[in-house]
């Protein structure tokens, strides 16, 4: 074992140092790997994994084919969609599961609503600063 890591330590001309740097570049190269590569993706599946969880009854959804339904009945890993006003209705399995329509409109109306509100704390302050400018111009 010893002799491995003394030829590793050694290049081909004799000078030492050759193998610490070839094992530095693989740590680098594997830490590149992880953080472009795996851990993104386990950060997805950890997405989608709460996604699924967070389904309930009433949720309009779309799945991975592309259908687009409301949710009538949940079990563990299986899900009942309503698909249409004529009530056809389709079982599937929760890892077909896409998006939550539901929950995205809300997050929506959330982000649709603050930004109105800041709209109007803008439009105030440029209503103060008018009102300001007109009290320091009479003077």
């Amino acid at each position: 074992m010893n002799n491995f890591f003394a030829l590793m330590a050694t290049t081909g001309d004799g000078s030492s140092g050759g193998g610490f740097s070839y094992i530095i570049m693989l740590l680098a190269l594997f830490a590149v790997f992880y953080f472009m590569i795996i851990r993104p993706e386990n950060k997805k599946k950890k997405e989608a994994e709460a996604l699924r969880s967070s389904l309930s009854k009433g949720d309009k959804i779309t799945t991975i084919g592309g259908l687009m339904g409301t949710i009538v009945e949940i079990s563990d890993d299986a899900i009942v969609i309503e698909t249409s006003e004529d009530r056809v209705r389709i079982a599937m399995q929760k890892w077909a599961v896409m998006t939550n329509n539901s929950a995205e409109e809300e997050k929506k109306k959330a982000q649709d609503e603050a930004k109105a509100k800041a709209k109007e704390r803008a439009a105030a302050k440029a209503k103060e600063k008018a009102e300001k400018k007109a009290k320091k111009d009479k003077k």
